[in-house]
Order: C-alpha cells, then sequence, then structure tokens
C-alpha cells in the first residue's frame, strides 16, 4: 500500500479551514473515490485530474485509488483542491518524494491539459494556512501576488502542472508558453472574475482613468449643508440620509463620498481584498485594494443579494462588499421592506450572520450607509407650487417604508433643497474639492485614532455608548439639549449614544478636545432636523450646516 497526503484550504464564506488531502494506492481493479463532502465540481475533478496528470507527462497509477479530504465534516466546494490531489496522487504512485508535498498548501484548478487555472479566494485561503501555522503555499501563477500579501509565507506561483512536478522532484523546469496573444484577454483569467457578481460595486483607482477624471465636490453646484453633513460622516464613519427631490444632487454627493474617506490601513485592505476576492470582483492585476470600495445596488435587490445568500454555503452580499466602505442605496423607500429591515442587525455589530442548510457563515459588513430618499412617490412634495398630487396617505406610506429602527440607526438626516439658479450657473462661486475636504477628513480622523488608541475601535461611529457617557465624556453641562429631547421622546436610549458620537466627530473637526454645549447642539440639528439655534461655521473648522427635515 503506497499513502501520500498535501493540504489545501475550504474556505467557508471568507474564512479558511485547512484540509488534508490523503491519497492512497493499493492492489485493485483501477477506479479512483473521492470522499469527505465533496460538491459536485469537486467531484468531477477526478477526470480534470487524471487527464491532467497524463497530459503532464506523468503515468496515472493502475491501481485502486482512494482520496479523502479531511475532516470529513467540513463541506468543501469548487476545483481550487485540483493541484493537491493531483500533487497526492502523484506522491503515493513514488512520482515525486511524499515528504515534499506533506506540508505544503496548494491551491490551484487544473486543465485537462494540465495548465494551473487561477481561482478565487485565494488571499483568505492563504491568510487561514498561514494562521494554522503553514509556511509554504504554492498557487496559480496569475494569484501569486495576491497570496504575496500574507506576510511570513513563502509562495511559489506555477504555470502547469509539469512545472510544480519539476520543481518538487529537483528536475530543470521546463517553460510554458503564454495562454494567450498578446493584445487578447487571458482566458486563463476567466474564472476570477464573476459577470454581475459586483452588484455595482466599484474602487476608486487613480490608475484606471487618472485622477482628472474622478468624481469631484467642486462638481456640485450649492448644497452648502448637505456637503457638510457628508463631510461629518466621513470623518466619524456616520450613516447617512439625503432627502430631497429629484435632481438636487443626492446621487452626485453620495458618489462622490468615497473620494473623501481616508486610504485603508493595511489590515483593513487585506479585510476588504478577502472579501472580493471570494466574491470574484477583485481586479486582474491588483491584488490589494487600497480605497473604500462603494456598492450601489439596485433597489430591485433582494435581501438575499443585500446580506449574502445563496445556494449551498452562502455567499457575501451587498454589505460585505460594500465592508470598509459605502453602501449606497439609491430611492432607498423603493427598496422592500423585509430587505432594508435586515440591515439593522450588521449596521450595529458590523457583520453578517447567515445560516442556511449547507451552514452557517459570519460575513465582515463594517460599512457607511447612504440612503436617498424622495419626499414622496412623485418627488414634488416639499416644493411650493410644483403640483405634487400624492393623497396624504400615499405620502404617509412612502415614507413609512422607511421603519423607524432603521432610521434610529441613522446618524444624520439631511434635507436636501432644490439647486438654485445662481449655483448652478456658477454665480455663487465653486465649492471646496474633494482634496480640501479630505484632508480634513484625515485630520480629524488622526485625532480621533489617537483618542482610541489601545481601544479596539477606530471611528468614532463605533465607540459604544457606555464608554461615551463614563469614560469619554463631553464638557460640563454639555448634555443638557440632549437629556430634555429624550424626556420628551423626540430621542431613544439608541439616539442620545448616536448624538454623542457625532457631537465628538464634530468637535474633532473644529480641532476640539471634547464636545461642548454647540457640538451636541449640531449633532441634534443633524439628527431631528429641528433648528437648535448653534453657530454651524463652514470652512476650516469643519461643522455641518444646518440641516433640515429629513
Amino acid at each position: 500500500m503506497a499513502f501520500a497526503r498535501a493540504c489545501s484550504v475550504a474556505l467557508v464564506g471568507v474564512e479558511g479551514v485547512v484540509v488534508e488531502v490523503q491519497a492512497d494506492l493499493e492492489a485493485g481493479v483501477a477506479a479512483f473515490t473521492l470522499v469527505g463532502l465533496p460538491d459536485k465540481s469537486l467531484v468531477e475533478s477526478r477526470d480534470r485530474v487524471r487527464a491532467a496528470v497524463a497530459n503532464s507527462g506523468a503515468e496515472w497509477p493502475q491501481k485502486k485509488l482512494t482520496v479523502g479530504l479531511s475532516p470529513a465534516s467540513v463541506p468543501k466546494g469548487g476545483s481550487g483542491f485540483d493541484l493537491a490531489v493531483a500533487c497526492a496522487v502523484l506522491g503515493a504512485a513514488e512520482r515525486i518524494d511524499p515528504a515534499s508535498i506533506a506540508d505544503v498548501v496548494m491551491i490551484g484548478e487544473l486543465g485537462l491539459d494540465g495548465r494551473v487555472r487561477p481561482v478565487r479566494g485565494v488571499l483568505p485561503a492563504v491568510l487561514a494556512a498561514a494562521e494554522a501555522g503553514y509556511r509554504q503555499v504554492v498557487v496559480p501563477e496569475q494569484t501569486a501576488g495576491e497570496a504575496a500579501l500574507v506576510p511570513g509565507v513563502s509562495v511559489l506561483g506555477v504555470r502547469s502542472l509539469r512545472q510544480l512536478i519539476a520543481v518538487l522532484c529537483d528536475e530543470p523546469v521546463p517553460e510554458e508558453q503564454q495562454p494567450h496573444d498578446q493584445g487578447r484577454p487571458d482566458t486563463m483569467l476567466a474564472g476570477l472574475m464573476v459577470p454581475g457578481a459586483g452588484m455595482g460595486t466599484g474602487i476608486a483607482r487613480g490608475s484606471a482613468q487618472g485622477e482628472g477624471h474622478r468624481p469631484d465636490l467642486a462638481d456640485v453646484a450649492g448644497q452648502e449643508r448637505p456637503r457638510k453633513a457628508l463631510e461629518v460622516a466621513a470623518a466619524g464613519g456616520h450613516h447617512l440620509l439625503l432627502s430631497g427631490p429629484p435632481g438636487a444632487g443626492k446621487t452626485m454627493l453620495a458618489e462622490r463620498l468615497p473620494a473623501i474617506l481616508p486610504a485603508l490601513s493595511r489590515q483593513e485592505s487585506l479585510e476588504v481584498t478577502a472579501v472580493h476576492s471570494v466574491a470574484g470582483i477583485l481586479p486582474p492585476g491588483e491584488p490589494l485594494v487600497s480605497r473604500a470600495p462603494y456598492c450601489a445596488p439596485h433597489h430591485s435587490a433582494t435581501m438575499q443579494s443585500l446580506v449574502g445568500g445563496g445556494n449551498g454555503l452562502p455567499r457575501p452580499g451587498a454589505v460585505s462588499l460594500a465592508h470598509r466602505g459605502i453602501l449606497f442605496l439609491d430611492e432607498a423607500p423603493e427598496f422592500s421592506v423585509r430587505a432594508l429591515d435586515a440591515l439593522r442587525q450588521p449596521l450595529e455589530s458590523g457583520h453578517v450572520v447567515v445560516a442556511r442548510s449547507a451552514g452557517v457563515v459570519r460575513l465582515p459588513a463594517r460599512f457607511l450607509m447612504v440612503l436617498a430618499a424622495n419626499p414622496c412617490p412623485c418627488g414634488r412634495h416639499t416644493l411650493s407650487g410644483a403640483g405634487c398630487e400624492c393623497p396624504p396617505a400615499s405620502v404617509r406610506r412612502y415614507q413609512a417604508r422607511l421603519s423607524g429602527p432603521l432610521l434610529d440607526r441613522v446618524d444624520l438626516r439631511v434635507a436636501v433643497d432644490p439647486v438654485r439658479r445662481a449655483d448652478l450657473m456658477g454665480q455663487g462661486g465653486r465649492g471646496e474639492s474633494t482634496a480640501s475636504v479630505a484632508a480634513r477628513v484625515r485630520e480629524a480622523r488622526a485625532r480621533a485614532a489617537v483618542r482610541l488608541a489601545g481601544t479596539p475601535w477606530t471611528t468614532n461611529s463605533e465607540v459604544p455608548g457606555h464608554e461615551l457617557r463614563t469614560r469619554l465624556v463631553a464638557a460640563p453641562g454639555a448634555l443638557l439639549a440632549a437629556e430634555r429631547d429624550m424626556e420628551r421622546g423626540m430621542l431613544t436610549a439608541r439616539g442620545l449614544d448616536r448624538v454623542l458620537r457625532v457631537a465628538w466627530t464634530i468637535a474633532d473637526l473644529r480641532g476640539a478636545d471634547r464636545p461642548d454645549a454647540s457640538d451636541i447642539a449640531v449633532a441634534l440639528e443633524l439628527r431631528t432636523g429641528i433648528p437648535r439655534g448653534a453657530p454651524m461655521t463652514a470652512g476650516a473648522a469643519g461643522t455641518a450646516g444646518t440641516a433640515g427635515a429629513a
């Protein structure tokens, strides 16, 4: 009896489990049995591996072959196990030394001609292997850059099974021709990008169109108050509701929010890249996402497409694709009520747990949500003389589609008024550019980072209310107005905590050590839309303008 083993990784959501691929050869009728809870695509690896081994110049063993995937209780799927299965079989047949592959993690799909094709989820798979103590991985050549992002791991990128056999046997490595002609798309990358999987996801990249083609805040005519609310949202990671008639600029403002967010940290970049790699929307040639993602699903999106789901093990939804970035829900009242209410749990926890019959998956979902809504079905309800014919009951039903519990989790509610003619024609001057606002946002986040050093939180929106009431306290007497609103029923306990978080962000923007009564008044006005009589200066102070009713 001959035996050999190699290792691969099974992905459950964006978390990986190291799987030991064991191959056993014994006398008997030639057969190939694969056990260990494989799915349909993994069962088909028997034919792919047999053809790839034969076309790579190695002899396929004519014995009874059993390949086991351990632990057997973990569901396994996908074609990424092909490379490990082939090497385990060749090790059992003594074509390669079994000791040379025993502690090597192999990830890759095999073509019938022996070429190694890239698969999705290489980064989270290599992260799981590194956490399990493995230090050598073999991946397809096209994804070697993605795997190399994990520190402390030696990565070998191969183009074919022949090359891997030569490396393991210390033989001359054969040269493999490029699989595609110059100037034509590489068909080997087809499995990395899933058409339609992005659901409106975009990543701000200056290399694609150039810096001059990025949307700039200076393009927005007027709208001083919503612009300042956008700045507060970016500085503290606060959720935002933009309410106003069609054509006022709600979508323009939301599309310019990712550009004023700071660049992702190294850890955040790895988190975002792992999710996008699993989802199949990681652009080829860009192994690391460094800018905040932007996800804008259509209002017909289902609850499963928003929070995650699908057949078998759940796959990342829009909330996970927007992790560490922006989730923009345009025409928010047009989304189904079930889909909107499903966002309430990830808004609080920063992750989503999806349970299906095939298993339970925990997916990251720490995003900044921006809602855009019209005041009524026709959009003209708040405009004087605009001829809104929506019955009052219809207006109430339309606005009630954004439930109270969901709105209670939205920190900033700002009215976007119609653009004035003078602003549209440029007579009022251009607004501040994205670069100017982004600089103030970076300074505010830096102040928050110093204050929150040594804690698990990085932005003001993540700080629990208990900490804001006990350790990170506001100036004496600053909370009197907020406490009165809570006694009158205008604020819930969650609402009071969120007002405190926004007040800390406003204080950070104006360079104060802690929020005072004026900061609390601005935060209350941004949440309730009721003028408080507090001065709201613009410019370098960075505070938000007066907000209208949501």
